[in-house]
């Protein structure tokens, strides 16, 4: 099999894991607010639900830990590629916004840029 398909392939399941991070960042954001707000609604004191809170601020510290890891290993894995003597054009973020979908779009391009 072809470098440039394998690292492809493997790029795009990087881009749809960063994006899966970030959009599990957004969703338990929007579950502490959620659980602050209905506080406020029920009218209740700060110390209900406290040990969920703070369970859900953990998690977003280990979200965040794991986003992290997922640049750094994003940055390592472009060396190897380079290493490899794969080339790629640059594209913008708007391009890798979305996940492997989008870079499956424009799959054909870059290949053709590749070559």
């Amino acid at each position: 099999m072809e470098k440039v398909f394998v690292v492809k392939r493997v790029a795009a399941k990087l881009h749809s894991t960063e994006a899966a991070i970030d959009t599990a960042m957004v969703q338990v954001a929007e579950m502490m607010g959620e659980l602050v707000q209905a506080r406020k609604d029920l009218g209740l004191s700060a110390t209900v639900a406290a040990g969920a809170s703070a369970k859900i601020a953990a998690a977003v510290a280990a979200l965040s830990e794991a986003r992290t890891a997922m640049v750094d290993a994003h940055g390592q894995l472009d060396q190897t590629r380079l290493r490899l003597g794969v080339r790629t054009k640059m594209f913008g973020w708007d391009a890798k916004e979305g996940s492997a979908q989008v870079a499956d779009d424009r799959s054909d391009e870059r290949l053709s840029e590749a070559s």
